[in-house]
């Protein structure tokens, strides 16, 4: 059985992951609700499922399309940032949101080194933004407009209809992907504007019943 490790534990373990990484670290914690207990999950307990089946299936449930951006550091030419879709809504109170990066993604050790990041909530006329940043080892940024957001100074898209700028509060892992949760320093939207949306590996555009 694996251990269960307490509030000083966990906030121990990320504080050490984020100055692995070269990211600061002296805002204030957030106290956590206490973890269920935790256990290694046997071979014998594990379903056979098809990878394709897998995605087949997940690929029925609808997101949003974010891309997921911070600031340069470390002398690096520009800034990072990546296409996401699993973003989500965590804690009003205090105001705190997630999103999740394969362990693979050669942008998120340069999020990581930031310890900030901006969330970009895309519009429905924004599939090729949202494909430019899905392509690995490109420059991401040539020919897009963007501004610093007020806090962490990470790329806010031109055109997009939400921001979100945070600051990364924890950092868990969840299998081949990290579980990224930020902390919430200013955000905005526009009064219109409707969502890009992603389902069955197809872009699509929300329409009102």
């Amino acid at each position: 059985m694996a251990p269960v490790m307490g509030h000083a534990g966990m906030a121990a373990t990320v504080v050490r992951y984020l100055r692995s990484v070269g990211a600061p670290t002296a805002a204030a914690p957030v106290e956590a609700l206490p973890r269920p207990e935790l256990r290694a999950v046997r071979d014998d307990e594990r379903a056979p499922l098809d990878p394709g089946e897998f995605r087949r299936v997940l690929g029925n449930f609808a997101t949003g399309v974010t891309v997921i951006t911070a600031p340069a550091t470390d002398g690096a030419q520009g800034p990072a940032g990546f296409a996401c879709q699993s973003f989500a809504s965590l804690s009003l109170d205090p105001p705190l949101v997630s999103f999740m990066v394969a362990r693979t993604s050669t942008t998120w050790p340069r999020i990581a080194r930031a310890g900030v990041f901006c969330v970009n909530v895309l519009g429905d006329g924004q599939g090729e933004l949202c494909r430019g940043f899905a392509v690995s080892g490109a420059d991401k940024f040539a020919g897009v407009e963007h501004s610093p957001s007020p806090v962490s100074g990470s790329p806010r898209l031109t055109g997009a209809p939400a921001w979100i700028d945070c600051t990364i509060h924890a950092v868990h892992t969840g299998g081949d992907h990290l579980i990224v949760v930020g902390r919430v320093d200013a955000l905005g939207a526009e009064e219109s504007g409707s969502p890009l949306l992603f389902h069955k590996g197809k872009f699509g555009r929300f329409t009102q019943g």
